[in-house]
């Protein structure tokens, strides 16, 4: 379109107005960098939302960690306040132990004294104890040196006075005897007593059946006298007969020719009583064993008879081992008369 002469007019006012091209460029550039920089905020903005978000995590997880310290400080100061009355009592606890180690200190010296005099006692003690053992040996001497006189002269001195281990005799042999007093004595034997004290001689030892001799003895005598366990049984088995503080008795009264028996069955649970610890099957061989060896031991006074029971309906055989009314059992008819007068339903014969 051609122009009109007022724009053509107008053209140089217009044209001193308008930019230059270097301060079009300039004007370009300066927005160019302002673009730039507006870019550069925005990712620095970004970035520093990205670091606030950061942050408000971290002071999130700061804050959930400070509050599991101070519930974790507050545990600490509860379990202080603890420890601190656990050391309060402990401190108690030990001044008292310090009391109680001082009072066991004065204790223990007190002891210590105490002991001190009671060693210088015992010296003493042991000083008089010693002096006077010489002195009772020195008169045990004596005393046995004039028993072995007497008896050699003839007495009878009573059991309980002598020692017949330590008296000297001819042949070295005592006799032990019984008296009617009821007492026992030793004597030489066959020698009568020239006082005529305890009136006449009841019974010699020597006289005895062998289980009668044995059942006198004590369990260590009897040892030594038997090595048989059958023989011992036997003796005991004798004596739990005619002697009532025994107390464990398997005899049995019996009627018409049987003074007294003891059943092989009784007799094997007497054997167990004896002999703690042994079996069934070997007390059974012990009791045919004990029947023989009391056999021996008595001259066959005693004797063996089998005898037909009945027992729930059924009859069975058992030996027994029985004394027969009619045996010659030395000293035992004034004995068993005195049995029969004072204890008549317990078997307390002294044979």
């Amino acid at each position: 379109m051609p122009s009109s002469p007022a724009d053509t007019e107008a053209s140089p006012a217009n044209q001193s107005e308008r930019p230059t091209q270097s301060e079009f460029d300039r004007l370009r550039d300066r927005l160019a960098t302002l673009e730039a920089e507006l870019e550069c905020k925005d990712e620095r903005i970004e970035r520093l939302e990205r670091d606030r978000d950061r942050l408000a995590e971290t002071v999130d997880r700061l804050a959930d960690h400070i509050d599991d310290l101070e519930d974790c400080t507050d545990d600490l100061e509860t379990r202080t306040d603890d420890l601190e009355d656990c050391t309060d009592d402990l401190e108690t606890r030990t001044d008292d132990l310090e009391d109680c180690t001082d009072d066991l200190e004065t204790r223990t010296d007190d002891l210590e004294d105490c002991t001190d005099d009671l060693k210088a006692e015992t010296t003493r003690l042991e000083g008089v104890a010693e002096a006077g053992l010489n002195k009772a040996t020195a008169n045990k001497e004596r005393v046995t040196e004039l028993q072995s006189r007497e008896l050699e002269k003839g007495a009878h001195l009573r059991t309980e006075t002598v020692d017949e281990h330590a008296v000297t005799v001819a042949n070295g042999r005592l006799e032990r005897i019984e008296k009617d007093d009821g007492d026992a004595y030793y004597r030489l034997p066959e020698h009568a007593d020239p006082l005529e004290r305890g009136g006449d001689v009841s019974l010699a030892y020597g006289d005895l059946l062998p289980i009668q001799q044995l059942a006198r003895m004590d369990e260590e005598m009897r040892r030594s006298a038997a090595n048989s366990l059958p023989t011992r049984l036997a003796a005991q088995l004798w004596q739990a007969r005619t002697d009532s503080s025994v107390g464990d008795d398997p005899w049995a009264r019996g009627c018409k020719d049987v003074d007294e028996y003891v059943k092989a069955s009784d007799l094997k649970h007497w054997i167990r009583r004896q002999e703690p610890g042994i079996s069934e099957s070997y007390a059974k061989k012990l009791v045919s064993r004990t029947i023989d060896a009391a056999l021996d031991l008595s001259k066959n006074r005693l004797a063996v008879r089998r005898r037909t029971e009945r027992k729930n309906g059924l009859e069975y055989t058992e030996r027994r081992l029985v004394l027969p009314a009619d045996a010659s059992i030395p000293g035992a008819t004034s004995r068993d008369e005195a049995r029969d007068s004072t204890e008549p339903e317990t078997a307390g014969v002294h044979g």
